[in-house]
């Protein structure tokens, strides 16, 4: 029998092939890679570049200033998307391949799907070498692109035209699997992009990949179950896994039914709103008050959807009481065994609908209700005072920017944010109020990532107001996206604060006996000394001349205004705000646990000694959950 073919290039059957992949769970079907990013340079204009063209509106095109943001981009609208829709990324060879990265790492880390289509050298090597190829003595099928190896979840180069069946299929594979999914890597030699194949046509057909929702094995199920009936102080840990699988419902029913209180991650902020009368907001090092006191006295710690990083653990101190013990519900058995936790391996909506119906009415004593409830109430006003300010005239601090955002916003609006003192604030003080409204990277903390990724979630989103909020530290690293929102129309709200310095990282330093060493926007006199003064940079004036409409606001009051008059724009609009960072000025309060930074064994600097000696107080109470 004859198989039916169409003759394409290497690169026109991946552009089909791609358009034609489609997610599926719980009946809803979507596209899967619903547009490509993409820089052109030598290794994909003549290739990925000419199919985009000949695709048309079959696989949008978006254009893009630097390789790491496409991806940035890319992760927030998959993020938004809850990992059922994804982007492609296509770059040159060389510095465009070796840009992504960062980026990939970031999604991979994350669990958050991307394709990336880097170019590669000539798989026949007519010139060799060509430009921006490594030359590695050793061994000549190395090319930058293995750089990508490491921090990707599946890799393959396609060095001729029919290996890119099994690895395209096995590609998208991984990027629908919520289990492995993260970045995706071909790499593509330019001169087999450009080679015609008779391609099947059931290779260039509808193909349905469906995501299921396994629910736990029923053994493990009944451990969990005469575990939960046995604690008298459990708390459950929301993380990423909650809003990926659209658990909120389930979540919420939950805990009402158990009265069990809720405690979240980052990237597991929002599973709850915060007036839910169980939620009792961030965890661990950036968490709140009644969280971590909870976690310190909890005897069982239920993890949903939660990798346990040091930050939610403060480091392995912050589970403190003796008999402590975790049950962990995560759709992955890597991050359900951790902290020798009972694994309940499977979806976090099933496993909570699961758990509910077989705790049958169980509740938790009605004093451990009443004592979180006191909690969450006296953590409240903290926030309350922290966001508000008397005078309308004076300088914000960086709470009372946030305070007035409290107030501008309502829960259609998203905010994104990823590195810097930011998370820490935002971890403990911010209100959320629906769902996917907090987009918070904080796997890889990726300065950078909060302009490109604003991007993406308004494309995913595009009816929602979408604010990046970003330090100058950050601002700096990377703004050249905001050309991007301007070219596309993307109206992102920027709110860009000027501290002079990297605030988190100088607070940092203090601690741990640095002394902000490195950490500060300041003149250098020639004796090598820094001067008072901030350096005469004008951030604002810089966005401007990248296309955004800009809003100089100087005050509290002036800063509410601009607010309320971003939050109504049509286009690309940024707000920038200097920040009071005087210490008689009372701000966000301190970190509530601890977070492990190594500090210098000798030394001869007293800020050092110090910072020491109270490091091994704190490691004092480490501890391994065995």
């Amino acid at each position: 029998m004859t198989v039916p073919t169409r003759r394409l290039t290497v690169a026109q059957a991946l552009v089909e092939f791609l358009a034609h992949q489609y997610t599926e769970r719980d009946g809803t079907r979507q596209r899967l890679i619903t547009a490509c990013w993409g820089i052109f340079g030598h290794g994909n204009v003549a290739g990925i570049g000419q199919a985009l063209l000949e695709s048309g509106d079959a696989m949008p095109y978006h254009q893009g200033r630097n390789e790491q943001a496409m991806v940035h981009a890319a992760v927030g609208y998959a993020r938004h998307r809850d990992r059922l829709s994804a982007h492609a990324v296509t770059t040159s060879i060389g510095p465009g391949a070796t840009n992504l990265v960062t980026g990939a790492a970031l999604a991979t880390i994350n669990h958050i799907p991307v394709l990336l289509l880097p170019g590669d050298t000539f798989a026949t090597r007519p010139a060799d070498p060509v430009l921006q190829q490594l030359e590695h003595p050793g061994a000549g099928d190395i090319s930058v692109n293995d750089c990508l190896r490491p921090v990707s979840r599946y890799f393959d180069r396609i060095t001729r035209p029919e290996m890119l069946i099994p690895a395209a299929l096995e590609a998208v594979r991984v990027l629908a699997d919520p289990v492995q999914t993260g970045a995706v890597t071909l790499a593509l030699p330019q001169d087999v992009q450009a080679e015609a194949y008779d391609w099947p046509e059931e290779f260039l057909a509808d193909r349905v990949w469906h995501v299921r929702r396994p629910a736990p094995d029923p053994g493990a199920l009944a451990e969990a179950v005469a575990a939960v009936r046995a604690a008298r102080r459990p708390l459950l840990i929301a993380g990423g896994g909650v809003p990926h699988s659209g658990a909120y419902d389930a979540l919420s029913t939950f805990a009402d039914a158990t009265g069990i209180p809720v405690a979240c991650t980052q990237a597991g902020k929002g599973s709850l709103p915060h007036h839910h009368a169980r939620d009792v907001g961030g965890l661990g090092h950036t968490g709140t008050a009644v969280a971590d006191e909870l976690a310190r006295t909890a005897d069982l710690v239920i993890g949903v959807g939660t990798r346990y990083s040091d930050f939610t653990t403060a480091s392995s101190t912050l589970f403190a009481a003796p008999g402590v013990r975790f049950v962990n519900l995560n759709i992955t058995s890597f991050d359900a065994h951790k902290l020798s936790g009972l694994p309940l391996v499977g979806d976090a909506r099933a496993g909570l609908e699961a758990l509910l119906e077989a705790l049958s009415g169980h509740r938790v004593p009605a004093e451990y209700e009443r004592e979180y409830a006191r909690g969450k109430a006296a953590w409240d006003q903290v926030v309350t005072r922290a966001f508000s300010w008397t005078d309308r005239a004076a300088r914000p601090t960086q709470a009372q920017v946030l305070g007035a955002l409290d107030r501008v916003v309502d829960p259609s609006d998203v905010i994104v944010n990823a590195a810097g003192s930011l998370p820490g604030d935002l971890h403990k003080l911010w209100r959320a109020r629906g769902r996917r409204d907090y987009h918070l990277e904080y796997g890889y903390s990726c300065m950078g990532y909060e302009i490109p990724a604003a991007i993406g979630v308004r494309m995913a989103s595009p009816d929602r107001p979408v604010w990046a909020l970003v330090g100058d530290g950050t601002y700096l690293m990377m703004p050249t996206e905001l050309v991007t929102a301007v070219q596309e129309g993307i109206a992102i709200k920027l709110l860009l604060l000027q501290n002079h310095g990297y605030a988190s990282i100088g607070g940092l330093s203090d601690a741990v006996g640095g002394e902000r060493f490195g950490t500060a926007y300041r003149f250098r006199a020639p004796d090598g000394t820094y001067t008072g003064d901030p350096l005469p940079v004008d951030l604002a004036a810089n966005a401007a001349s990248l296309g955004m409409s800009v809003l100089r606001a100087r005050t509290n009051g002036e800063l509410a205004d601009a607010l309320a008059e971003a939050r109504a724009a049509t286009r690309p609009t940024c707000v920038y705000v200097e920040t009071e960072t005087a210490d008689t000025v009372p701000g966000a309060p301190p970190a509530q646990a601890w977070w492990d930074v190594p500090v210098a064994q000798t030394a001869t600097r007293p800020a050092a000694v110090r910072a020491r000696e109270e490091y091994e107080r704190y490691v004092a109470g480490r501890r391994r959950y065995l």
